[in-house]
């Protein structure tokens, strides 16, 4: 029987750049920081091979981006939030997927100052492997302690434990690992996925960084809301195509956000990434414009079958979650759907005892009865409970952490997060959020 949770910590660890000296890139997420002079000539690029340098300027308490192509430089400044405050000591350009944006340091952190998509003004193909590994950065003017590197995270969302093949957590020492998606500056085109370490005493340590080839089309995509699970020798990856999901209603084309797999031999919870996909082939209870939100479990060690939860949606976006089962992952029939729900994602198994549950997050949208809630459901996807937790802001999904059998005292954990934005208003929505970390709650009595 699963116990109630309270609060016992909010974590954000925010960074600019995540692994220093991490170029060349594998992957359009790029970062140059440094410490600003006076404020005045500051800038910072990054140079293509094929003579491209996106750079970003900091001169007169303005803040400016500078796309340099073959036709000459542009000079884009936002009139809105282009002007920097006199507290402003470091300046910072990030490459995020297709998007290069401008942010300064200021009291409260870093602040989004400017923000472009390349693709809407004729520039590189930022996800080819070629043309990221001719990128360098650099940096000139009044600037000091200059750092570049890989690009870190504004905000984690999608946190879920690494798992072994029978659901149990992935565990190095003493630390449970998780997979996160990262947030860029932006919607969730400037996302990728990363994997950390959460200590026994509540820090959160990241590790490394996971990049996706897609089997349809050319490039490295920031694909996020993965699953990452030990199975045997080899890592599967399920993971969402998140990556260049558009913000624009208008154009979203269905079925093109779906669940591929990776494999790999590899350390990926170290380092940085690149792994080949696949489409991973789910069945659906109707009429569905997209997946998304994979878990793998193998309940009966390597001679059995697999089950998979995830979530699929009639539109955009009305979603539910699913189960299927099938005797290998190629070969899966439908077991369940909460038809229900309507906006209900975060699908996620767990062994309760002896018997299986999936549990989801029921988001603001869905009916009363069914609102702000964790539901828990038998492996047909029937109610059969609630958590009893805190339910943050978004769509937090419920990632309970069962204690270590080998650690005498360990307890219960419910690692979530919630819809807290950070960045400033033109980095908006997609920059959630905090990592809000649960254990057991204490009964007092009387």
């Amino acid at each position: 029987m699963l116990p109630s949770f309270e609060i016992a910590a909010r974590l954000r660890p925010v960074a600019l750049v995540a692994a220093a000296d991490a170029f060349p890139l594998r992957a359009p997420f790029g970062a140059v920081e440094a410490a600003v002079r006076g404020g005045q000539g500051a800038e910072l690029a990054l140079h293509g091979p094929d003579g491209t340098r996106l750079a970003v300027r900091l001169d007169e308490g303005r803040v400016s981006l500078r796309v340099g192509l073959g036709d000459g430089e542009r000079v884009l400044r936002s009139r809105r939030h282009g002007r920097v405050g006199a507290s402003a000591s470091r300046l910072g350009l990030t490459l995020t997927g297709s998007h290069l944006a401008v942010l300064t340091r200021e009291r409260d952190g870093w602040v989004a100052r400017g923000r472009i998509d390349l693709r809407e003004i004729g520039g590189p193909d930022t996800r080819d492997p070629a043309w990221l590994a001719g990128l360098r950065p650099d940096a000139s003017g009044g600037v000091d302690d200059v750092r570049a590197g890989s690009f870190g995270q504004l905000g984690l969302r999608d946190v879920r434990v690494v798992s072994h093949a029978d659901g149990s957590p992935y565990r190095v020492g003493g630390d449970v690992l998780l997979t996160a998606t990262s947030a860029g500056p932006g919607f969730f085109d400037t996302a990728h996925t990363s994997v950390w370490a959460l200590s026994a005493s509540g820090d959160l340590d990241w590790r490394s960084d996971l990049f996706f080839e897609r089997p349809d089309r050319p490039g490295v995509y920031g694909d996020h809301a993965t699953h990452l699970v030990r199975d045997g020798e080899r890592w599967l990856v399920a993971t969402s195509t998140w990556s260049d999901f558009p913000a624009r209603k208008a154009d979203r084309v269905p079925g093109a956000l779906g669940i591929t797999l990776a494999e790999s031999t590899e350390d990926l919870t170290r380092g940085q990434h690149v792994l080949a996909t696949r489409r991973l082939t789910l069945p659906t209870d109707g009429p569905s414009v997209g997946m998304w939100d994979p878990h793998l479990v193998r309940p009966d060690g390597p001679e059995g079958g697999w089950l998979v939860g995830y979530v699929s949606a009639r539109r955009f976006f009305d979603f539910h979650p699913l189960l299927a089962a099938g005797p290998s992952l190629d070969h899966l029939a439908l077991r369940g759907a909460a038809t229900g729900r309507r906006a209900t994602e975060g699908t996620t198994l767990l062994r309760d005892g002896d018997a299986w549950r999936v549990l989801a997050s029921d988001g603001r949208d869905n009916r009363r009865a069914v609102r702000g809630r964790y539901p828990v459901f038998d492996t047909s996807l029937t109610e059969v409970g609630a958590l009893t937790a805190p339910y943050p802001t978004n769509i937090p999904w419920p990632t309970v952490v069962p204690p270590d059998p080998d650690v005498p005292g360990d307890e219960w954990r419910l690692v979530t997060f919630d819809g807290t934005r950070y960045g400033g208003r033109l980095a908006g929505y997609g920059t959630h959020g905090d990592v809000v970390v649960m254990r057991a709650a204490t009964s007092v009595d009387g």
